[in-house]
């Protein structure tokens, strides 16, 4: 993000900012250096999935500072990558990165990376703090530095090229803004303020002698951004590299020092060329002065949409996209994923602390984004595309092949008889009547909703995704696997019913009870802090159905609620959950004090019973019995592509526990 070094050059000398109290103010919120900033600060497991609950406590927490210094936020997040596709070198890059920390953190080394579906959760959080956001049709840093511009006031981000846009309320890094240690306010709310820094173009120009301002933007391009790599330029760069002040930021020096001889852009370009080859002289020229133009903040009124909540951007116009995409997209309703599978035919998968040694997690979900694919090719067996071939499009996918990236091409489905007419393309997709779109969705996870109808309606959707994931995930969904996620499930909504103040009357002294059970287990030290690799596995794959169940969805105008993310995944706990269910089975009736989230449990025990094949744990239990050749039968099959899990007919003591009776393989 930004440019190279430059971030390191400026936080190194703290003279290039001034001291600014942030109060009484409008601020532009980069959004996506706000969730990777704050993920981090919420301190949670890297390993274990996420702790979403924790994550957004601290985004309401960090808007809650925001609130008592009078700050009003507006949030502007990246869309998809653009039609153009400029970054994408960056984005393999950046990749890359991700897999070499996460497989670092597999094998119990340090490093960070962002949950899988964190930036879902942000979303959500800011709608229910009430925060303004809007979603950019690509890159929002131009559309960020105009909306700065035209209200006057700052910018917070972790992205050095705001050190180089021309920003009139300035450019706060994320990396100072103090929103922990809100000061002030002696008389009460007046006078409260978030502690921050401002970067400071003259401080730092001046630092260069006589470097103007305007030549900022050429020398963000020749040192490199996400949009740019000039091998061309190396002569250039190993003529002017500074040999004073050590080697660190030698580029940086140099090339700003070297600068500051010249008035304007054109000149110093023309100076820049006589290092380069001459047949490649008008391709470099031409290459720099697009590039500077990044760093010209763009004409969309944002502000426009703040008010009307209608998004108009000119390259989505050029992109095709029907109305109801942008709007959605804009608002929220739609990821960034769509819209790269949309324009691009082209999606990255984002890699998780998950056994490398195994295909990818993301694997799990391929039926369902080849749904997505299909819809978003306005998949018919009548197109064109059909009438030419038997194959439909395929998208390139970005994904890990063990400790590597990876690009595939995976072929777009065909949507199931019933569902492939013209009504279902996608510009017609909003007028499909919500029942057939419920169907799909349905028939993609494999479930029948008269199954979901005893569960309540803000889990319908990850009760079917979790049904989906025992029957596709391979290896095997362990027993232990699927109790400790039910678990989790049930445990977020003890946790809204005894704290959330929007449901009064639903909790009873029995769930009050539970709850500080619960809280006093969870306060006992775990004697076995191992990390169980493949158990992870297994719940990456959940996140990853999740994932694509969320996106799909959303792509049908969601005929299902959303789930809360905060209430409904935490990893350290199921993580916690499925280790002691291993030596103590009696955790399984954790929440036996509320008759209320017992019968959850049960209902949703029932639900996964009456979704699954019903004989696949029971073929466990029978091949540890029998003689070596079941354990060659078993082996087998697992050559074969089967059905994950089920539920026996067996039932034990316990009305909660329909699975006690089942042996497991640990």
């Amino acid at each position: 993000m930004g440019v190279r070094g430059l971030a390191g050059f400026v936080e190194e000398r703290g003279a290039f900012c001034a001291e600014l109290r942030v109060r009484d103010t409008k601020l532009v919120i980069d959004g996506s250096s706000l969730y990777h900033q704050l993920c981090f600060a919420s301190a949670a497991d890297p390993r274990r999935g996420g702790e979403y609950g924790l994550f957004a406590a601290t985004v309401s927490d960090f808007f809650g500072s925001l609130r008592a210094c009078r700050v009003s936020p507006f949030v502007v997040l990246d869309g998809g990558r653009g039609a153009d596709d400029r970054k994408l070198p960056a984005l393999q890059e950046r990749a890359a990165e991700r897999l070499r920390a996460a497989h670092g953190l597999s094998r119990g080394e340090g490093g960070c990376v962002v949950p899988l579906l964190t930036r879902e959760a942000f979303l959500q959080a800011l709608r229910r703090l009430g925060v303004p956001f809007v979603q950019c049709f690509a890159e929002a840093d131009r559309e960020i530095a105009g909306l700065a511009n035209r209200w006057g006031c700052p910018v917070l981000s972790l992205d050095s090229d705001f050190c180089v846009f021309e920003l009139a309320g300035g450019y706060c890094p994320l990396t100072h803004f103090q929103w922990r240690s809100v000061c002030g306010g002696a008389d009460g709310q007046r006078g409260r303020y978030v502690p921050a820094r401002c970067f400071s173009v003259e401080r730092f120009c001046g630092h260069f002698g006589a470097l103007r301002r305007s030549l900022l933007p050429l020398f963000a391009v020749m040192c490199g951004n996400d949009y740019i790599e000039l091998a061309a330029l190396e002569a250039f760069l190993s003529a002017v590299r500074s040999r004073r002040g050590g080697r660190k930021h030698a580029r940086l020096r140099g090339v700003l020092s070297w600068l500051s001889q010249f008035s304007e852009p054109a000149e110093a370009v023309d100076s820049v060329l006589k290092y380069v080859k001459k047949h490649q002289r008008e391709e470099v020229r031409d290459l720099l002065c697009t590039s500077m133009q990044d760093y010209t903040p763009s004409d969309v009124k944002l502000e426009d949409f703040f008010r009307s909540s209608r998004y108009e951007c000119e390259a989505a116009r050029k992109a095709g996209l029907p109305q109801w995409v942008l709007d959605a997209l804009a608002k929220g309703k739609l990821a960034p994923f769509i819209i790269n599978a949309l324009v691009l035919r082209s999606t990255f998968l984002r890699v998780q602390v998950e056994n490398m040694q195994r295909p990818s997690a993301h694997s799990t979900a391929l039926p369902i984004r080849r749904v997505i694919y299909g819809l978003l090719l306005k998949a018919s067996q009548n197109t064109e595309a059909a009438s030419r071939s038997n194959e439909l499009p395929a998208f390139c996918e970005f994904s890990r092949l063990q400790k590597t990236l990876k690009k595939t091409f995976v072929q777009a489905a065909s949507l199931p008889a019933g569902f492939c007419d013209d009504s279902f393309a996608l510009e017609k997709l909003v007028e499909v009547p919500m029942s057939r779109r419920h169907m799909l969705l349905l028939e993609t996870l494999g479930v029948q909703m008269s199954f979901l109808k005893p569960i309540p309606n803000h889990l319908q959707l990850p009760v079917a995704v979790t049904c989906y994931w025992i029957c596709c995930s391979e290896p095997k969904v362990k027993l232990h696997q699927l109790k400790a996620l039910l678990l989790m499930i049930v445990s977020g909504e003890l946790h809204r019913i005894t704290n959330d103040p929007d449901a009064p009357g639903l909790c009873a002294e029995g769930d009050v009870i539970a709850y500080k059970e619960f809280l006093k287990w969870k306060e006992k030290k775990l004697e076995n802090k191992d990390f169980d690799l493949d158990a992870g596995h297994g719940f990456c794959q959940w996140q990853c159905c999740l994932q694509m169940g969320f996106y799909l969805n959303q792509l049908l105008g969601s005929p299902l609620p959303e789930p809360d993310l905060s209430r409904l995944y935490t990893g350290t706990l199921v993580h916690r959950l499925f280790q002691e269910l291993k030596s103590t089975p009696s955790v399984e009736n954790l929440f036996s004090s509320s008759p209320k989230i017992t019968q959850l449990y049960q209902d949703l025990l029932n639900t996964v019973e009456s979704t699954v094949p019903p004989d696949v744990f029971q073929k466990i239990k029978v091949c540890k019995t029998k003689s070596e050749s079941c354990k060659k039968k078993k082996a087998s099959s697992k050559a074969r592509k089967a059905i994950t899990c089920a539920l026996p007919e067996a039932q034990h003591l316990c009305s909660v526990n329909r699975f006690a009776a089942l042996e497991v393989d640990d």
